[in-house]
């Protein structure tokens, strides 16, 4: 769902080798700054001659918006979701199975269809103008999103498929996908994670028929918005679309979890689904959001076609599902090929309780970089998807452990503190020094920063 920015949301430090539908051709145009210093060969990227993205068969025009990297482009194409007995395709099968089961149309066929293997690219327009996401929201800038170019990005939400579906003349599916944003970089962050998106319309009869003297009740009025509803729905129809979301959110978390699973509700706001919450379990004593909800704004619903209707929209994050239900400590591991990770997944059924058993857990290796920020724009996810680039998932976790202003120039110092950590294997001081100068060098090349090392 869109803009719930709380979802969750074994490379080789070396040249990242890019899938055969993947290809970069061209500097990219974000790499502007110049140096002395050189990266080491091992960590160059290819430049190519001509300034296009071709990705998955198709190819982009770069300009000044183009920030994708080779490295977030070779994840393109995988679909883990898709993966029989990887666990994201196990939580998608879990939950596709409790929709198909629970919710059947008239002639007992499953009322919810299913889409997961749209394509990641799509339109700015899609991404965020489709659902009335307003030209100056920060949920638009460069630094928390992967652009093509200025019409064309890789999904940061399942959200951006709404319209087009709605629009086709669904009332009722689930959208399943892999979505890209940049983020810090921890054990639950990733710039690559997945989603399920759930819609579900309904018309006047199917919303009041059955309710008890339900016949003059009606959808919408004339009214105003409040902090309860929008200004077009009566506050019955909101309050049963509400009942019923949440109702079928309680069902599925249960039926996943269990019954003794606690659920409460935060109230929140989107500018697209109002009212809208968030929903958080109490798993193993501690409160978690795992998902985000809320009515559907009346506008993106007329535009879309559907008129006559009211509905609601949630988004989950799959990742968050499995960490909790499979108890994985880091987020890294779902991109993991080690046999000893995927093999404790092939399970003869999706509901098959699994504990995952822990690799074994090789020490941490501890660096710090300092640098003078530039005079102009700066964002620390420039550097953290710059240090994400060149050591992969070898980098469990980076953290700005200081911010210094110098007294007399008044220019400001970071200082990140970088834990180096692969989960299948022992790291050596040598090839994580190596990494470490090639980010030091790199910052100072792509970044215009003045080094403090």
């Amino acid at each position: 769902m869109a803009m719930l920015w709380k979802f969750m949301r074994v490379a080789k430090y070396s040249k990242t080798t890019l899938s055969p539908k993947v290809k970069v051709r061209g500097i990219p145009s974000h790499s502007r700054h110049s140096s002395s210093k050189s990266v080491p060969s091992d960590f160059a990227a290819n430049t190519p001659c001509s300034n296009t993205v071709e990705i998955l068969g198709k190819a982009y025009p770069q300009d000044d918006y183009s920030n994708v990297t080779e490295k977030i482009l070779s994840k393109v194409g995988k679909n883990l979701h898709n993966k029989k007995h990887h666990p994201l395709w196990l939580i998608k099968e879990q939950v596709k199975d409790h929709f198909y089961k629970q919710y059947t149309g008239r002639r007992g066929t499953p009322l919810f269809s299913v889409y997961d293997g749209l394509s990641p690219v799509v339109t700015v327009q899609q991404n965020f103008d489709s659902l009335l996401i307003p030209q100056n929201h920060a949920s638009r800038r460069k630094e928390d999103n992967y652009y093509l170019n200025r019409d064309h990005m890789l999904r940061a939400h399942t959200s951006a498929h709404q319209w087009d579906l709605i629009h086709s003349g669904l009332d009722a599916f689930l959208a399943v996908g892999d979505v890209y944003r940049r983020d810090t970089i921890d054990n639950t962050h990733y710039p690559v994670f997945h989603q399920m998106e759930g819609v579900r319309l309904f018309s006047c009869h199917e919303l009041f028929s059955s309710i008890k003297d339900g016949e003059g009740l009606q959808l919408f009025e004339q009214g105003h918005r409040t902090a309860h509803k929008q200004e077009c729905h009566t506050m019955e129809a909101v309050r049963l679309v509400e009942f019923n979301l949440k109702q079928v959110l309680t069902q599925l978390m249960t039926h996943i979890f269990g019954d003794g699973l606690q659920v409460r509700w935060v109230d929140c706001y989107f500018p697209f689904t109002h009212p809208s919450f968030e929903m958080e379990i109490n798993f193993q004593g501690e409160w978690m959001e795992v998902l985000g909800c809320g009515v559907m704004e009346q506008q993106l619903v007329n535009s879309a076609g559907a008129q006559d209707k009211i509905g609601w929209a949630f988004g989950l994050g799959l990742e968050r599902l499995a960490m909790i239900l499979y108890d994985i400590p880091d987020i890294r591991l779902f991109w993991s090929e080690d046999e000893r990770f995927l093999k404790q997944f092939i399970v003869p059924h999706i509901w098959q309780k699994i504990k995952f058993q822990p690799l074994s857990r090789y020490p941490p290796l501890i660096n710090d970089i300092s640098f003078w920020l530039p005079s102009e724009t700066y964002s620390k996810n420039d550097f953290y998807d710059l240090a994400r680039t060149i050591g992969g998932d070898l980098i469990e976790k980076v953290v700005l452990v200081d911010e210094f202003t110098h007294p007399k120039t008044k220019k400001v110092s970071h200082c990140y503190r970088i834990i180096y950590r692969h989960p299948e294997r022992t790291l050596t001081q040598d090839e994580v020094h190596r990494i470490h100068q090639a980010i030091e060098e790199s910052a100072v090349r792509e970044l215009g920063v003045e080094g403090r090392f």
